[in-house]
């Protein structure tokens, strides 16, 4: 049976193999038309294939168990993985407004604009199916290398479109000096796309708060509470590559025995695992209630120990969750 990491390894051989061929495709479009728009696509492309070799290594690592010197596994290279790519995809954005820039004071003669057109199209297509591919194995996967890459090829395909439009004009109004034009405008897209990627693995190597994975959590949360549950605080999610690990502190009625407070761990854990997939640990410190505090908020109706009436549930929300003290009332 395939693990995620090892689907995500396969895949990922499937978009290097893919990304080498369109690249070949690009280079040969380039040579038969000599356009610096079609340049820009064949240079990003450069960065593509390397991006894609940095990213199945990583999968490689990453897919590995944990040992004893990494006992939460090898997941994080993902992240260094995005970073590579990023600062490539910047470079070669930076090399093509260099390119662009000098091309429109020495205008090149642009040939067999039609060809280069039907190339660029297919690779961008294929780009896209690709990209689509990628981003939902990532997501179901938990893997940042498959999703950043994923979300790379689809704006490459995006700008692919602006790219056949503007080489459509071209070749019907044969205006080539907008070719420089072109690629100088689809250079700073590039130079974008690699900057969000090189953020977004700094976020996961700095153990940055997840957004998008602590607002799931808490929406899950709310949908499932259990009474038991008095309150929950100081939650951290952590993202190792296709890893996912929990830290929080549960709040427990204080006379519940050992067994009693595993029983309702295992329930957070299976609601957990349902919703984010078996590549998943959670560490859980459990509190006991405290009567000031938990009793106007704890809506256990069989409580023998109650000493103050329910007065009002506490919404659990992505800002209360992460603070490291109990919930109370403000009144």
């Amino acid at each position: 049976m395939n693990t995620p990491a090892k689907e995500n390894y396969f895949f990922q051989k499937i978009v290097v193999i893919v990304g080498s061929a369109l690249f070949i495709m690009k280079i040969v479009a380039w040579q038969l038309t000599q356009s610096v728009a079609i340049l820009t696509d064949t240079l990003e492309s450069i960065s593509n294939v390397a991006a894609g070799l940095f990213s199945l290594y990583s999968l490689y690592i990453s897919s590995k168990p944990k040992d004893r010197d990494h006992p939460y596994g090898h997941g994080k290279i993902e992240f260094i993985s995005a970073g590579i790519e990023g600062s490539l995809i910047t470079v070669a954005g930076i090399l093509i407004i260099y390119k662009s820039v000098s091309d429109i004071f020495h205008v090149q003669v642009i040939r067999k604009l039609d060809y280069g057109i039907v190339l660029i199209v297919i690779a961008g297509l294929v780009n896209y199916v690709l990209g689509v591919g990628a981003v939902k194995k990532g997501k179901k996967n938990k893997s940042l290398a498959l999703i950043s890459g994923g979300e790379h090829l689809k704006t490459d395909t995006y700008s692919t479109i602006g790219l056949v439009i503007g080489l459509f004009v071209m070749y019907v109004f044969k205006i080539y000096w907008l070719d420089s034009i072109i690629a100088l405008i689809f250079s700073l897209i590039i130079i974008f796309t690699g900057v969000k990627i090189i953020r977004k693995s700094l976020a996961g190597i700095m153990d940055e708060a997840d957004e998008e994975l602590i607002t799931q959590l808490v929406d899950i949360l709310n949908k499932n509470r259990n009474p038991n549950w008095i309150d929950i605080h100081n939650v951290r999610f952590i993202k190792y590559g296709s890893s996912l690990h929990l830290d929080c502190h549960l709040t427990l009625p204080w006379y519940f025995n050992l067994r009693e407070a595993h029983k309702e761990l295992d329930k957070l854990n299976k609601i957990i695992v349902d919703n984010f997939g078996n590549s998943f640990e959670m560490f859980v410190h459990v509190d006991d209630c405290r009567e000031v505090i938990s009793c106007k908020i704890c809506k256990k109706d069989s409580c023998p120990y109650r000493k103050y009436l329910f007065d009002n549930e506490i919404k659990w929300t992505k800002e209360n969750i992460q603070i490291d003290k109990h919930h109370k009332l403000d009144k």
